[in-house]
């Protein structure tokens, strides 16, 4: 077998495989003596088939199989051996590629188009600028924080009147035409309806201001217009939803109104554990504070690793095989078209040089990520999944168990790894290059990003 290789370009070479028939005689031989032993020919018993029978009805396709197996092992073995970077896949030269007659051909000659990644490096020091945005954490942002505790925290208390955000519990009674009660109708017990989600205003009017024991009459089809809701509401069925066209009598049972719970260290302890160092409101301001901050951080890192992307793709010049990878692209999506492939293409390059730059950064400076790391970032995922509910006190037990159901999805894996060896890349950048730091709002910021 001989295996040779033209440079085209920079970026572009052809392979040549030629396979003699001496490469491939022995083993069609011993698949064709395995088939004679094993093969179950009419007339014949296993294994006393004439040889030439067995030839003509499996010889060509034991050939191209054997031969297309010789091919796929070494090609893939020289591109190994001759360590080339290549980007995609070889594909069969659609010039240069001559007919091949399996019936009569012995020897075989295979030409391939393959693409080069482009040799580059990546001036990385302190005369290299980079913009850094700081968020500003404002009073505002802590007042909300506060609120969104308090809120999260708080409870319904019983109330003697309802107002237009109370709920009022209660017992449903269905009634006929005339107003009599339906006997063995619909008639659930202690429902509890929000009265500011009353769409009817007449309906809702008649719940602001009532006590307990007062008794209202409405239609809830018309009072929430929205008859899966009142499904669930009256615990009815679908069907009977569809088909409900009555009044109701609902006697008011319960008047509850919802009270945000007291800024206090006993809220403290709920949201920071018992052990807490927060005490007091200042305490509390400070504690929102420092985790706003930390928690914009990661917008602002986020920012950082998009700047730093779009600079390195500009700054660092390559040359790329635009036409294979488009060939490439097409093959290896059958579902995507030639125009498909050219209006994405731009983004497709773009995302390539990024990862030809982090790979050369990545080699030079021999970053690799651990699987230590990998899991300490799946937990700090676990927890941020967690504190988006409120949840800030959470058992390592509990993050640990979390990072390990990610870490077991092959896919999630995938994504963590490819994610904390970027933010390796990065912070590298950053630790070499000159930070140019500007603190801005969030307005702002929301405003870069847009």
């Amino acid at each position: 077998m001989n295996i040779t290789r033209e440079n085209i370009d920079n970026v572009n070479a052809v392979i040549n495989i030629a396979i003699e028939k001496a490469d491939y005689a022995k083993q069609v031989e011993d698949v064709l003596k395995d088939y004679r032993q094993k093969a179950s020919i009419p007339g014949f018993r296993p294994g006393k088939a004439p040889k030439g029978l067995i030839q003509k009805k499996f010889g060509m396709g034991v050939l191209v199989e054997e031969v297309n197996k010789l091919l796929s092992q070494n090609l893939s073995k020289y591109l190994v051996d001759e360590k080339l970077p290549i980007l995609g896949e070889p594909l069969p030269n659609e010039e240069r590629q001559a007919a091949i007659d399996w019936e009569k051909d012995e020897d075989f000659t295979f030409t391939f188009d393959v693409a080069l990644a482009p040799e580059i490096s990546v001036a990385l020091d302190k005369r290299n600028k980079f913009k850094y945005y700081k968020i500003a954490v404002s009073d505002e942002m802590i007042g909300q924080q506060e609120e969104m505790a308090a809120s999260q925290l708080g409870q319904n208390v019983p109330a003697e009147v309802a107002k237009e955000d109370s709920s009022v519990r209660g017992n449903f009674v269905q009634l006929d035409a005339e107003g009599n009660e339906v006997e063995g109708g619909i008639a659930p017990e202690g429902v509890l309806l929000a009265v500011d989600k009353i769409k009817d205003e007449e309906v809702k009017n008649a719940f602001v201001g009532c006590k307990k024991d007062d008794v209202i009459i409405f239609d809830p089809v018309k009072a929430f217009d929205n008859r899966h809701e009142v499904g669930h509401m009256l615990n009815i069925s679908h069907e009977q939803a569809d088909e409900l066209n009555s009044e109701f009598r609902f006697t008011v049972t319960e008047i509850l109104q919802f009270e945000k719970a007291e800024l206090n260290e006993e809220l403290f302890k709920q949201l920071y554990g018992e052990d807490t160092e927060v005490k007091t409101i200042e305490d509390f301001r400070a504690k929102i504070k420092e985790d706003l901050a930390n928690s914009l951080v990661y917008s602002s890192e986020h920012k950082f690793a998009l700047d730093t992307r779009d600079a390195l793709v500009e700054k660092v010049a390559m040359e790329l095989p635009e036409e294979f990878l488009k060939r490439w692209l097409i093959a290896v999506n059958k579902e995507l078209t030639v125009e498909q492939v050219e209006n994405e293409f731009d983004s497709f390059i773009l995302d390539l040089k990024w990862q030809l730059i982090k790979d050369s950064i990545s080699k030079e400076n021999e970053i690799k990520v651990t699987p230590e790391e990998a899991d300490e970032f799946a937990k700090r995922l676990a927890l941020a999944q967690f504190q988006q509910y409120g949840m800030y006190d959470v058992p390592e037990e509990q993050l640990e168990s979390f990072a390990k159901m990610m870490m077991d999805k092959p896919e999630e894996q995938e994504r963590i790894y490819k994610k904390v060896h970027e933010d390796k890349v990065i912070a590298l950048v950053k630790e070499k290059v000159t930070l140019d730091e500007e603190e801005v709002s969030q307005d702002e910021f929301n405003k870069m990003m847009q």
